[in-house]
């Protein structure tokens, strides 16, 4: 999956740098990330490629010795050689450490664009310098990075698998269930829910797989299996999808491309 870049090494503790003349340096425009892009390999501008450009950088993780940082300009960017790409091109960046990469910074890019007052008292925030957090001088409120649970169910039913079509998104492909797991809720009370809303059916031995930081939606995906439990036939929630239909192996067309959690669950229910 996307997030799966070893033998590099991630490591996401904030620290108070500065960036040098090789750290990477992300810019966006709304969902659009300024990069040099060919045949599916991206290039991000380097802190040396800034260089005439007046700007503010946030820290925010490091792959093996490399800094990555958001820059922060009320400038027009221009840097020869580079132009803005949908962020839809990390699912198929290569190299894959650049991939994940952008997600990351994108998730957090969000953040910080959606934090800079209190939601409290409204006073601008303050970056921390010993923690990734944004700090009230006013009401001593702290804010720390959003991360929204959410869960997929591949719902299991003998030979099939039952594939989801969400509507009114770009997305277009197929899926599994999906949504987010609300206050007071465990997650597999969530999926009960969820497949019951937008599917019309009832689930049983839930069973947990695998998790995925997923940076587009500033989610962590927690993905299950379960069983139908009862009628087969679909209820469909028109307002989140436009199709839900049962497969057999046979009938699933699906190529690995590590890159998402729904895509490695129905490869593995396809070849199990």
């Amino acid at each position: 999956m996307i997030h799966e870049i070893f033998p590099h090494k991630f490591k996401n503790e904030y620290r108070n740098e500065k960036p040098n003349l090789n750290s990477i340096i992300f810019y966006f425009d709304e969902q659009n990330i300024l990069t040099q892009h060919s045949e599916h390999e991206i290039r991000y501008p380097t802190f040396n490629d800034f260089k005439n450009i007046e700007a503010e950088y946030t820290y925010l993780f490091a792959i093996d010795g490399t800094t990555f940082f958001i820059a922060h300009t009320e400038q027009q960017i221009q840097i020869e050689g580079f132009s803005f790409e949908d962020n839809a091109v990390f699912r198929s960046a290569l190299p894959k450490t650049n991939g994940f990469s952008g997600v990351v910074a994108y998730h957090l890019n969000c953040w910080y664009k959606a934090n800079k007052f209190c939601g409290r008292c409204a006073q601008k925030l303050i970056h921390g310098t010993k923690e990734r957090m944004l700090f009230c001088p006013s009401c001593n409120n702290i804010v720390y990075p959003k991360i929204a649970p959410v869960i997929i169910v591949a719902i299991t039913n003998d030979n099939t698998l039952l594939l989801t079509k969400y509507a009114g998104r770009p997305f277009t492909n197929y899926a599994l269930v999906a949504g987010f797991i609300e206050i007071g809720e465990t997650a597999e009370e969530a999926l009960a829910r969820e497949v019951m809303e937008e599917v019309g059916l009832k689930v049983k031995n839930i069973t947990y797989y695998k998790s995925q930081p997923w940076g587009y939606s500033s989610s962590l995906i927690m993905g299950f299996f379960a069983e139908l439990d009862g009628e087969a036939t679909v209820t469909l929630d028109t307002e989140e999808l436009s199709e839900a239909k049962w497969f057999a192996k046979e009938e699933i067309q699906i190529e690995y491309n590590d890159t998402s959690l729904t895509n490695e669950m129905i490869y593995k229910f396809k070849h199990s």
